[in-house]
């Protein structure tokens, strides 16, 4: 197994499905298990989360738990911050995320790459904030 940009580095996972939280947290924590991983399924536990926490990614839910303000939150923050949707996001909730910093999504039916999506989040992102990611396909 090749080293990977997520080695010591720390991902939130927002998301009010628990099975989706633990599919990221089995996909990250498999591929690389130096990666850290915390989770939270309600908008006040991600709030807290991230005011006292340092996080080098942050992937939110675009309709649950609040996501927009969650949103808000992980930008001033300077959060690399990707979305996360089920269906197909709407151009007026892509448009709104990234004007609000977002600058990725990635579709739940993709949640199986996740760590090439994040790896490629935290790299690109690094060299050039204002770019963008995605996997829609």
């Amino acid at each position: 197994m090749s080293k990977s940009v997520l080695d010591g580095k720390v991902i939130l996972a927002v998301d009010d499905e628990p099975d989706v939280l633990t599919i990221l947290e089995e996909e990250i924590k498999r591929a690389c298990p130096h990666c850290g991983f915390e989770k939270a399924a309600i908008y006040e536990t991600a709030v807290e989360m991230m005011k006292t926490r340092y996080y080098d990614a942050v992937i939110l839910d675009i309709m649950g738990v609040r996501g927009f303000d969650l949103l808000e939150l992980a930008v001033s923050r300077n959060f690399r911050t990707a979305r996360l949707t089920a269906h197909a996001p709407s151009a007026e909730a892509l448009k709104q995320s990234r004007e609000m910093g977002a600058r990725a999504y990635l579709p739940k039916e993709k949640l199986g790459e996740v760590v090439p999506f994040q790896e490629d989040v935290l790299t690109y992102m690094s060299i050039c904030p204002g770019g963008s990611a995605s996997l829609k396909k």
